[in-house]
Formats: C-alpha cells, sequence, structure tokens
C-alpha cells in the first residue's frame, strides 16, 4: 500500500465515521479491486488510481440520503466526482489521477459502456461485495456472473466464492 493510499484509507474512514457498514463496504471493495489488478498484472501506477476509486466510490451515499432520501446507483454517480475531488484536494494526486478517480466514480454502476480495465475491475470488486452484503439469489448471482465479470481473476473468484456450476468458471 502506498503512502498516498494509506493516507486516502484513513481519510475515508473519518468520512464514514460512524457508519461501519460504508467503512466495511469500501475497505471489502478496495481489497477485492487490489487483488484482481494484482492478479491480471496491471501496471502500479494504473493498480493505485483504481485502489483510490475504489476507497471512494461510494462517497456519495450519505450525501444522497440525506439529499433525496435514499442513494440509487445514478445519483451516486452524479453526486460522487464533486465530493472526491474536494477529498482528493491536498492529496498528492495529480490532476490527470484526480480526473480519472472522479470518472470512475460517476461510472461505478455503469456496466455498458466500460471505459478501461480499471473500471471493469471496480465493477467487478463491487459486485462480489454487493452480491453477498445484499444476499442476491442464486438465479441473480449466476446473471451477474454472465453479465458482468469479464477478468479472469475477477470470474474464478465470484464463482468460486457463490459455488457457481464448474461450467461457469475459468479454469
Amino acid at each position: 500500500m502506498t503512502e498516498r493510499i494509506r493516507s486516502l484509507f484513513h481519510r475515508m474512514i473519518e468520512f464514514d465515521r460512524g457508519d461501519p457498514d460504508l467503512i466495511q463496504h469500501f475497505t471489502k471493495v478496495y481489497s477485492y479491486a487490489s487483488l484482481i489488478a494484482q492478479s491480471e498484472q496491471l501496471e502500479a501506477h494504473l493498480t493505485e488510481v483504481l485502489e483510490a476509486a475504489a476507497l471512494v466510490h461510494d462517497i456519495a451515499i450519505p450525501l444522497c440520503n440525506r439529499k433525496y432520501g435514499s442513494h440509487p446507483g445514478n445519483l451516486q454517480e452524479l453526486e460522487g466526482p464533486p465530493l472526491v475531488r474536494e477529498l482528493l484536494r491536498d492529496l498528492p494526486f495529480d490532476e490527470a489521477e484526480t480526473g480519472r478517480i472522479c470518472q470512475l466514480v460517476g461510472e461505478h454502476h455503469t456496466t455498458v459502456p466500460v471505459d478501461g480495465i480499471d473500471h471493469q475491475i471496480l465493477l467487478e470488486a463491487d459486485f462480489i461485495v454487493n452480491s453477498f452484503e445484499n444476499s442476491y439469489t442464486a438465479e441473480k448471482i449466476a446473471s451477474v456472473y454472465d453479465r458482468v465479470f469479464k477478468t479472469a481473476a475477477g470470474r474464478s473468484i465470484y464463482a468460486t466464492m457463490f459455488n457457481l456450476p464448474r461450467g461457469h468458471a475459468t479454469e
């Protein structure tokens, strides 16, 4: 873990103070995103930007809950990037990195089109965690696997975690 990621991680824990569910969620998404990125042998800089996006991907949930009474994906994608930009303001992320992190947060519920391997991995990591946290049915898990998962590492983790039939797993 780089110093930038460590600092951002602490900042997000403080941002979501008092909401252990959100902190647990982004921690798990970060962990799976990092694992998939390393398994897929992503370049270190791209992995770090992805890890930053994974930490902040749901930053808009508290605001959406206050402002709209709920936090559907489209509103998170709308409200998230400005919050991310503010949170990253005094951390050592350059404008291109900040822009990409904001873009990923603004697309983290958008499955079509997928804009890069970092976007794909963020989707997969979030679906791994959401499938468990939201107790997806077996049918929904199979559908998500077929529709969303593209990386070999993500497919393997998801198929194994949810015990999908061997025909689903990429060996």
